[in-house]
């Protein structure tokens, strides 16, 4: 893995990060004059917190229902055996899934919990014999369908 180069975070760089969540589009001289710092300060800082991975990646939210992707589903997996390899083996299935949005390895009751988007159950209970029934290594999986997703891809509080 590529070691990145460490950046001390200050307060500006925390003003730019609370922008540029919110609308990653802004302007840097916009947020130049929100911040009280020249453009090419920003550019510069903006580029540091990219290179250093503070900024991870600069991405288009989709609205899921005008694509035609209107469920999302949350998934909660139970494996058999929580050998290193299985494991791994689990979560690289769950990394190469188009439809698995978000995937966290828990503590608690269950191992894996899932945030799906499928278009129709039809495409999730296909999407559930791929990676639970044929990938192996799945106890149990317990499902949660949303009726409404109220708040997605919040930024974090700085």
């Amino acid at each position: 893995m590529k070691k990145r180069p460490a950046v001390t975070i200050d307060n500006f760089d925390l003003k730019i990060l609370q922008l540029v969540q919110v609308d990653n589009m802004m302007p840097q001289r916009v947020i130049a004059e929100r911040i009280g710092l020249s453009p090419p300060a920003v550019a510069r800082r903006l580029q540091q917190l990219r290179e250093s991975g503070v900024i991870r990646k600069d991405i288009a939210i989709v609205n899921e229902t005008a694509v035609a992707r209107p469920l999302t589903i949350i998934v909660h997996v139970t494996t058999e055996n929580e050998r290193l390899d299985l494991l791994d083996a689990m979560k690289d299935r769950f990394l190469r899934s188009r439809q698995v949005q978000q995937c966290y390895y828990v503590t608690g009751e269950m191992d894996f919990i899932l945030i799906v988007n499928v278009k129709d159950m039809a495409e999730y209970n296909e999407m559930t014999r791929e990676l639970f029934f044929e990938g192996g290594n799945v106890k149990s999986f317990r499902t949660c369908v949303s009726m409404e997703n109220v708040k997605t891809n919040g930024p974090i509080p700085l």
